[in-house]
């Protein structure tokens, strides 16, 4: 009877380790999937601020350009040029 007992303890043992890392092994993927789910957040801030960088870098380089100037002033400060007709549709 004690070899039953020692082979029915053996066989307890073993299935509690095995269950002990299986959980691990779910408890560490759970974790290996949250840091992805980080990165893929992480990289996708990090182009959207590329493309920022870009559209700032764009306008910096355009700043000082003619045509740009003329735009902002007619657009923000409602600025014409000397002798130049300006129409306003009063119609609705």
């Amino acid at each position: 009877m004690k070899i039953n007992i020692k082979k029915l303890l053996k066989k307890i043992i073993l299935v509690a380790f095995i269950i002990y890392v299986a959980s691990i092994l779910i408890e560490q993927q759970k974790t290996l999937n949250a840091h992805k789910e980080n990165i893929a957040i992480t990289q996708k801030q990090i182009e959207e601020a590329n493309e920022h960088k870009e559209s700032l870098v764009s306008l910096k380089e355009n700043a000082h350009s003619l045509e740009y100037i003329e735009k902002i002033a007619r657009e923000k400060l409602n600025m014409y040029m000397p002798n130049e007709k300006v129409y306003i549709d009063t119609g609705s």
